[in-house]
């Protein structure tokens, strides 16, 4: 920056070598001088249109404090708290605890504020002691003071306001987009200006201010803050999003307000976030109406007695209300914000210092039981030494097949969101796109009835895979290129109660496969709707291994096969009520070839011979359906073919259930969730190692949700075998960790 032009603004806006002076009037002509100062390019970092924006926007930012005209006002801050349970990058957010809020809110010149709780009423949707930082009650007034605080001082602490006498000297700032946005029935200019830290390294915010072009009022404020900012070593993120608006032609006041403050475990490395939410409407404004001085005695934030607090007239019911898009992944604000941070500054500044932990993508990683290994118990460890580096590495061992399973996985992450794998592994995989239980779940009944809902098959190999940021739709793309061998698994627990099926056939073959994939989490939709998805599509060499390639023999095969399958669920509520629909999709076909045997017992190669022979494919890479999500009223796995696809339509209604208390934890609702549904399965070109079903495959059901929604219990009957299935097991957002 050049020397006069910094010397120019710290003096515009108050600074010296003590700190911050009192306010004091804008001093127009210094102004007028920094917008004239020669520059460079006006989008470059720290050019003298940057420089003199923020001298005006911390120039009216104390003369609106100082405006003579503006002797008090008060408002109502009506709002919502919400705490989440995400399990998972993608899955939808679980509402743990949602708290609704009525704030009266005071301001008297020249800066002084007095807010006081009112209204108050939660409902807990899941057991729970969590209690909100008292200062999340109430609204940020004048958009922060020089120091930012967040949390009581818990979350952050000690950040300098980019717009204060200290914030050029810790700030670059660049001119990016000048937009126009609509504010009560006109529209207004504003100039998009992005802030970073000089010092990365220290405690401070990144992000956006939004100024008005005539004027230099702040309208809108968007930022994160650097991981030396958190002084909670849970936080992943915290971001806020300040917007104001003209009241009466004249001030700018707060309008609306979000704050996201997204947490995970320190010693152990696990897909589960807890997320704080916070968003607040500030309106019924009252400007100059003489508040009276008593109104400001005592602390800045007052709580009003409980019993007042619950009469406090809100309309409707707590989750009736909520905002539609509270149970989405990330707001998409709040996403913004985090996006564009990354863009300017490293992630791994903004990202908290993970350092080593125990590693875990669920519960079963630690102990499991199935029929191949019987028990088996295992643990992981991930070390991330910096710049976006990591190693993970993980083991199991099963006592009944004595057999040790690991993987070995390198990576390392850029600030864009890509990311670059290279990873080596013998492991189990499943046959079939959905599990129809969770692990939880499945081991207990293996254990105790036989009742195994996995068929896994042997796979061991290497990978290198490719991550990608968010792209079109917000889905995930990534990209994988594996060679391995693969082989059949044998049965070799035994369950206290009944007996185990077999294991499906797997091919022994050696496997070179490219898998493009995509998911797309949670998020609002077209007409009210959520939505998230997957797909896959995945192209495949492979060619018989072991005893068949001998010298001279010709009795193996080789082929290619492309594979495609996708996953779409999609809910709309109504009310209290929802309508959800789960559709699961598979194809795929093969071209299965004789192989030739070139040069001699010390010399053998095998070449596909290019005549095509019956399509075909492995039997691990069928596509399965059949149980309590892909086919209710039907055995597990019952369907298996070269094309298959189910289609579940389910409505989701509340009934009276008898409460519980759970103490501290709160109370169980009084309520549950019964859900009637109708299912289909549709089936082609069968597989020849089990018996013969094609064509469709209806069933009727129903389902109930009960205890918090946990735990699910289901009754189906298939209208073509006349068959009931029952099942009990955790609620389906929760097997991801189990």
């Amino acid at each position: 920056m050049p020397r006069h032009l910094l010397a120019l603004a710290l003096t515009i806006l108050g600074a010296s070598s003590a700190g911050a002076q009192p306010a004091a009037p804008c001093d127009t002509a210094a102004v007028a001088a920094t917008a004239a100062a020669p520059s460079g390019d006006p989008r470059a970092w720290n050019s003298a249109q940057a420089l003199a924006l923020v001298a005006r926007a911390g120039c009216r930012r104390r003369t609106q404090l100082a405006d003579t005209s503006l002797h008090d006002y008060q408002a109502t801050a009506r709002g919502y708290l919400t705490f989440l349970g995400q399990l998972g990058d993608i899955e939808i957010p679980r509402v743990i605890q949602a708290t609704q809020v009525a704030t009266q809110v005071y301001w008297k010149a020249p800066n002084i504020s007095k807010q006081i709780v009112v209204g108050e009423r939660d409902t807990t949707l899941l057991p729970t002691d969590n209690a909100f930082y008292r200062d999340r009650y109430g609204v940020v007034q004048n958009n922060f003071p020089d120091v930012i605080r967040v949390g009581e001082g818990r979350d952050v602490a000690d950040v300098p306001h980019p717009l204060s006498a200290l914030g050029l000297a810790a700030y670059d700032f660049a001119v990016r987009d000048s937009l126009r946005i609509r504010v009560g029935g006109g529209t207004l200019g504003v100039i998009e200006l992005q802030v970073r830290p000089k010092d990365p390294s220290q405690p401070r915010l990144v992000g956006s201010l939004f100024i008005d072009r005539d004027d230099a009022q702040v309208v809108r404020m968007a930022f994160t803050f650097t991981r030396s900012a958190y002084l909670d070593k849970r936080n992943d993120a915290v971001s806020i999003v300040l917007e104001n608006a003209l009241v009466q032609g004249r001030y700018w006041l707060p309008r609306h307000q979000e704050v996201e403050v997204r947490r995970s475990g320190t010693w152990l490395d696990f897909p589960a976030h807890g997320i704080v939410r916070g968003r607040w409407e500030i309106g019924d404004y009252a400007v100059n109406v003489n508040v009276p001085p008593r109104t400001f005695a005592g602390a800045p934030l007052e709580f009003r007695p409980p019993l007042a607090r619950r009469q406090y007239p809100f309309a409707g019911r707590v989750l009736d209300s909520l905002p539609a898009d509270v149970r989405t992944v990330s707001d998409e604000d709040v996403r913004r914000v985090q996006a564009q941070a990354q863009a300017l500054v490293q992630r791994e500044v903004l990202a908290r210092a993970r350092g080593s932990a125990l590693s875990a993508r669920a519960i079963s990683d630690f102990v499991r039981v199935n029929r191949v290994e019987g028990l088996a118990v295992g643990a992981g460890y991930t070390l991330r030494p910096g710049s976006g580096n990591g190693i993970t590495a993980r083991g199991r061992y099963g006592f009944d097949d004595e057999q040790p399973k690991g993987r070995l996985v390198l990576q390392h992450a850029w600030p864009s969101g890509v990311a670059l794998r290279l990873g080596g592994s013998r492991d189990f995989r499943e046959a079939g796109d959905e599990p129809e239980g969770s692990a939880l779940r499945n081991s207990l009944a293996a254990q105790e009835f036989g009742s195994d809902y996995t068929d896994p098959y042997d796979a061991a190999g290497v990978a290198l895979g490719l991550d990608l940021p968010e792209t079109w739709l917000g889905l995930r793309p990534t990209i994988e290129l594996a060679g391995e061998w693969q082989d059949s698994l044998a049965v070799h627990a035994r369950p206290f109660n009944g007996r185990y099926e077999r294991t499906i056939p797997a091919r022994r073959t050696e496997t070179l496969r490219l898998t493009l994939g995509a998911e797309r989490p949670n998020a609002a939709g077209p007409f009210g709707t959520e939505w998230r998805g997957s797909a896959q599509l995945r192209l495949a060499t492979w060619a018989d291994r072991g005893e068949s390639f001998t010298c001279g023999a010709s009795d193996g095969t080789c082929g290619s096969l492309a594979r495609a399958a996708f996953a779409l669920h999609v809910e709309r509520p109504f009310g209290r009520e929802r309508i959800v629909t789960h559709t699961t999709f598979g194809v795929v076909g093969g071209h299965r070839t004789a192989p030739m045997i070139v040069g001699g017992c010390a010399d053998i190669r095998i070449l596909c011979s290019g005549e095509a022979a019956d399509a075909d494919v492995p039997p691990q890479d069928l596509v399965y359906l059949g149980g309590p999500v892909t086919g209710p009223g039907y055995a597990f796995h019952e369907f298996a073919g070269g094309v298959a696809a189910s289609q579940r339509v389910e409505w989701r209604s509340p009934v009276p259930f008898p409460s519980l208390s759970l103490g501290t934890y709160g109370r169980a609702p009084a309520s549950a969730t019964l859900a009637p549904y109708v299912h289909t399965v549709y089936v082609a070109r069968p597989a020849s190692f089990q018996p013969r079903r094609v064509g469709w495959y209806p069933s009727l059901g129903i389902g109930a949700y009960a205890f918090f929604d946990l735990v699910r219990f289901d009754v189906a009957r298939g209208l073509r075998d006349k068959r009931w299935t029952f099942s009990v097991d955790v609620a389906r957002d929760f097997w991801r960790i189990l």
